[in-house]
């Protein structure tokens, strides 16, 4: 026999990690896009100091995103611990 308040836990504990993934495919996109606007830039004469502060952010973005996914990863039960 199934307990209703545990279901509903679960339940909402699958769709959170659901939406905590693709909080991470998001970041993960922007910082992707992000990045190759900058490699661009440079392959087209901009130099890296100029750059330094789009960098900062992509940076921080995949920190964030790293972070993230740690998180969904450490509390999804069944997944594989990093």
């Amino acid at each position: 026999m199934s307990n209703p308040t545990l279901d509903a836990l679960a339940a909402q504990v699958t769709r959170n990690t659901d939406a905590e993934a693709s909080a991470v495919v998001v970041l993960n996109g922007i910082a992707g896009r992000i990045q190759a606007a900058v490699d661009a830039a440079l392959q087209g004469g901009a130099s890296a100091a100029e750059l330094a502060p789009v960098q900062s952010e992509v940076d921080a973005l995949k920190a964030s995103s790293d972070a993230l996914a740690a998180a969904v990863a450490a509390n999804t039960p069944g997944a594989a611990k990093a």
